[in-house]
């Protein structure tokens, strides 16, 4: 069982990779990101996105040709451990145009999800 367990852990997002727990989804936000069509650049690191997303309310409220980013934040409900997945996407008509996620795992994002 362990080893479905870590298994499943490095496949899906919301399962905690050290209790083998699937986490709950504590968090959800929807972010406009100044990145347009034909220029998006993926970063992997926390900074940029602290600094440049720019929470929204609705799909809506992204200009036309931009990116959005959605956050996920989980919370394991035995160790505590919080992991925080971004996915940007462009919003096309009625439609999504995803590009990969990325996932923070060490606290990187806490001043986006704790709105610092």
């Amino acid at each position: 069982m362990a080893l479905f367990g870590k298994m499943r852990a490095k496949f899906h997002d919301d399962w905690c990779e050290d209790c083998l727990e699937q986490m709950q989804t504590v968090k959800k936000q929807l972010f406009f990101m100044p990145q347009s069509v034909g220029h998006y650049t993926r970063h992997e690191d926390a900074g940029y996105y602290i600094k440049n997303l720019v929470p929204v309310e609705k799909k809506a409220e992204i200009p036309t040709g931009m990116y959005a980013c959605g956050m996920y934040v989980y919370r394991c409900m035995s160790c505590g451990a919080r992991y925080v997945k971004l996915t940007p996407f462009l919003p096309v008509r009625d439609a999504e145009k995803n590009e990969l996620p990325l996932l923070f795992m060490k606290g990187e994002l806490d001043a986006l999800v704790d709105g610092r």
